[in-house]
């Protein structure tokens, strides 16, 4: 097992860097859905539900998976953050070896504190900044968690072995249910999974200030980060079989596979007893999540790094590269929004007439997508990555 300690990371010798391109395609892909892309297969599912019952069929089907469950499952759209997450934590095993070699294991301490706390920043921001009363500001959220998530990740890998990050992956799992499952409400009695009837939620809306998502809760709480930093030492866990160049690239993918295959049926099963919640973020909902994450990103290594074939990849790259400032762009001046200034209005009700309805939302997402895609390939092509 390749041994990644304080240690061996100030010792070690600088390498030729090389960037893993299924790790930017597969970022982009993630971040496609964030961008608007399930606005897509929402309008498709309009434009196919009177076009008989079996097309109409096939459209509610993906419309449903471009929705999140409503407390229990798991449908597409509950993986795009927590994938988000976990290929956060795989970039952090090929950025962090660098950085505590150019900087030390203070400097490395120090860059680590201020890129979590840039990130928090920036999410309180697009949460809405805190320009009015501090009971409207929002403190947690999705840039907001993954700052967390970053920050605590990144100080255990960077301190502990391999062997002692899969046993803090454990024991954030471990203990969050022990927590959920075991410790009562107080005021509502016995341990529940149900809404506003957890202690998860409990203690969003005793102790979380500011504003919260579902005004009683909120699904990036503080208990609930507990597993989402599990997600993101997972994805850690998964970039550190990337980076072993003591095993045969292939072997590599077989690997992240068999991990996914393994997590998916340890999370369907645990789910029996500790439900799949993605606004708990439970401890099945993380391993059901990280099987496909790792089912993804295996299968994406073997095709793009070991058998070469790129090119289907590319705007994915182009977008993965770039991720943060697109998210920041995005929700700052919604791509989407700018979209229907070209398609939308009477235009937009026209194509829905001659077309089905959701032919203009279909049309206005693509076209949203496109402008990202656009401006991912023009600061890529000028090799401009903005970075916090």
């Amino acid at each position: 097992m390749l041994q990644v300690t304080p240690k061996n990371l100030v010792e070690a010798k600088p390498a030729a860097k090389v960037r893993v391109a299924s790790i930017d395609a597969l970022r982009g892909f993630n971040f496609i859905w964030i961008l608007g892309a399930e606005g897509v297969f929402l309008g498709l599912e309009q434009m196919l539900a009177n076009k008989g019952p079996a097309l109409a069929a096939v459209g509610h089907a993906l419309g449903l998976q471009m929705t999140h469950a409503e407390w229990e499952g798991f449908r597409f759209y509950d993986l795009v953050f927590p994938l988000f997450v976990f290929i956060t934590g795989v970039a952090i095993v090929f950025s962090l070896g660098s950085l505590v070699v150019r900087n030390g294991l203070a400097g490395a301490h120090l860059r680590i504190v201020r890129r979590a706390l840039l990130l928090y920043l920036f999410g309180v921001i697009l949460a809405g900044g805190i320009g009015g009363h501090w009971s409207d500001v929002r403190l947690v959220g999705v840039l907001q968690r993954i700052a967390i998530c970053y920050l605590v990740v990144s100080l255990l890998f960077i301190n502990l072995s391999p062997r002692g990050l899969a046993a803090a992956f454990v024991a954030s799992l471990a203990g969050y249910w022990a927590l959920m499952a075991f410790v009562p409400v107080p005021g509502l009695g016995a341990a529940s999974f149900a809404p506003d009837a957890n202690l998860a939620n409990w203690i969003d809306a005793h102790y979380l200030p500011g504003k919260l998502w579902d005004k009683t809760r909120d699904p990036e709480g503080l208990l609930s980060t507990i597993p989402a930093i599990g997600t993101c030492l997972l994805g850690v866990l998964a970039g550190l079989v990337l980076k072993d160049g003591r095993i045969q690239p292939t072997q590599k993918s077989l690997t992240l596979i068999v991990a996914g295959v393994v997590c998916l049926a340890l999370g369907y099963l645990w789910s029996l007893q500790f439900p799949i919640i993605k606004y708990l973020w439970t401890s099945s909902f993380v391993l059901v999540a990280g099987g496909y994450s790792l089912l993804l990103l295996g299968t994406w290594y073997q095709i793009i790094d070991v058998w070469g074939y790129r090119g289907w990849s590319t705007a994915f790259i182009w977008i993965g590269t770039n991720a943060i400032t697109l998210y920041v762009v995005n929700n700052l001046s919604s791509l989407e929004r700018l979209a229907v200034r070209f398609v939308g209005g009477d235009f937009g009700r026209w194509l829905d007439s001659l077309m089905g309805e959701g032919t203009g939302k279909v049309l206005a997402h693509g076209l949203g997508l496109a402008f990202a895609v656009a401006l991912a390939a023009f600061l890529y092509r000028r090799k401009i990555f903005l970075r916090v």
